[in-house]
């Protein structure tokens, strides 16, 4: 028949123009984001043990991160995200084998100033050299303390080497 199709059309406006609206008026009323929304980055600093798996598997290097040792353990001092060259693909947050880099609900990133879209999540100043010293001494004390026990108890091991 000539004109069903824009008869089919018609129904279907006609239909949507009777059923209730779900427009939210965005400044005043927030929509409700689902748990595994991809927004803002958060990290939680304790928990990072700072081994680069995130720096590595994002595609982008979006992430640039500095480290510096201190008695055998890594301490992290700066963590930036340049935020413009990010896909969200969630890689980075992956591969974190502490579930230390995670997301947050908020998706209001964007800013007016171009030098305000790096997403700095910590910046630290390194430990001064007595601080790295003493923490050194105390991590050797330590050791040696291990190490003499080990001795004092007949020097075997529990894995039976």
């Amino acid at each position: 028949m000539f004109g069903s199709g824009l008869l089919k059309g018609l129904a279907i406006t006609w239909k949507e123009m009777l059923t209730p609206k779900v427009t939210i008026q965005y400044p005043d009323e927030i929509y409700s984001l689902p748990d595994r929304f991809h927004g803002r980055f958060k990290l939680d600093k304790d928990a990072c043990i700072s081994c680069g798996m995130c720096v590595r598997a994002c595609p982008n290097n979006v992430i640039k991160m500095e480290t510096e040792t201190v008695a055998r353990k890594k301490r992290l001092l700066k963590y930036v995200m340049d935020i413009k060259y990010c896909l969200f693909c969630g890689f980075c947050v992956e591969s974190c084998p502490k579930n230390a880099l995670g997301y947050e609900k908020d998706f209001e990133l964007a800013q007016y100033k171009l030098d305000k879209v790096p997403l700095v999540l910590v910046d630290e100043e390194p430990l001064p050299p007595e601080e790295k010293e003493r923490l050194e001494a105390e991590a050797a004390q330590k050791i040696a303390a291990a190490k003499a026990k080990k001795e004092a108890s007949g020097g075997k091991d529990k894995g039976g080497e």
